[in-house]
């Protein structure tokens, strides 16, 4: 294909996803990711050159090889947790009872093969209804994102029919047909009907809270009548307020990892959020709103984990 000939398809792409979830914010989205590409240090830059090392990702790495803790930190990315949790979900269809979703957060696919080989195999032989992916396929947040697309492409197989997903802070919104191509359906500040026994549930999505500050929840929950039982997947908590203000029964997301680096009972010691610490990890309740954050099956900057395993989790629906 020519060059207008791609020009043009990415165009009309830019366009469907503008009416997706908003010209606005997808133009704040896209001048962000601009910005943070600008800032990327380029291939060809020598090893030893100082914007290799001297930032955080390098200063962490050598605090933790000092401290004996590198070797430790990397062998806990590779202990995936299986989490099961039941979520006490108000209006609740009766079809839906026992409802279970597989909830996967901040993978960070591309961070190396043996990392993604460990996930593809604790994934293999799960039993669930739905699966729903809160974001950050990308270990770094700017630079080639098809590496985590082609180890998406390797787990997708495994996470079933029935599979919605948001984006995140390390992701760009270059990544969304591919993922639909797949199978994936990406929410962007939208929302998507599920059917069983002839009742419905319905699941919205808004795009990155954190970062990119792109999330649209009145967008998202638009159509949506205060009748209906509705979950909101995002990529962080930070937006729980207005989630449970618009009326949804459930939100689930991640980003924080936990803190990834927790002092011993895993205490955060940075956990990258403007919210309480309440809503870091786990099960946490908000004005009638059940929420759920994920500490992630991956990690970010740094590939390890200290006081903080990673997780897959099963969440079973139930009436509340």
């Amino acid at each position: 294909m020519s060059p207008s000939g791609s020009s043009t398809n990415e165009d009309m792409r830019l366009t469907q996803l503008a009416q997706r979830m908003g010209p606005a914010l997808l133009q704040q989205r896209l001048a962000l990711e601009d910005r943070r590409e600008a800032r990327t240090v380029p291939p060809e830059t020598p090893a030893l050159h100082p914007r290799r090392w001297l930032n955080r990702n390098g200063l962490i790495r050598a605090g933790l090889t000092l401290g004996g803790l590198r070797a430790r930190g990397r062998r806990n990315v590779l202990d995936i947790q299986l989490r099961h949790n039941t979520l006490r979900v108000r209006k609740l269809p009766p079809a839906f009872e026992g409802h279970t979703l597989l909830h996967l957060s901040d993978p960070h696919l591309d961070m190396d093969e043996e990392f993604l080989q460990h996930l593809i195999s604790r994934v293999q032989g799960l039993r669930f209804d739905t699966c729903v992916l809160t974001g950050d396929f990308r270990f770094r947040s700017h630079g080639p994102w098809q590496g985590a697309l082609d180890a998406l492409a390797r787990l997708r197989p495994l996470l079933g029919e029935q599979v919605f997903s948001v984006l995140g802070n390390h992701d760009t919104v270059h990544m969304v047909p591919g993922m639909e191509a797949m199978g994936i359906q990406v929410l962007m500040n939208e929302s998507a009907r599920l059917t069983r026994a002839g009742q419905a549930l319905r699941l919205a999505g808004v795009d990155d809270p954190h970062h990119y500050r792109t999330h649209d929840i009145r967008k998202a929950a638009s159509g949506i009548t205060s009748s209906e039982c509705a979950i909101l997947l995002a990529h962080s908590p930070e937006p729980y307020r207005l989630a449970a203000q618009a009326g949804f029964s459930l939100m689930l997301c991640g980003h924080t990892h936990g803190g990834q680096v927790c002092l011993p009972g895993g205490l955060p010691v940075l956990a990258s959020l403007r919210t309480p610490r309440a809503y870091v990890r786990g099960n946490w309740h908000y004005a009638g709103m059940a929420g759920y954050t994920s500490v992630g099956c991956g990690a970010s900057i740094v590939d390890v984990r200290l006081n903080c395993l990673p997780e897959l989790t099963l969440h079973r629906l139930q009436g509340g």
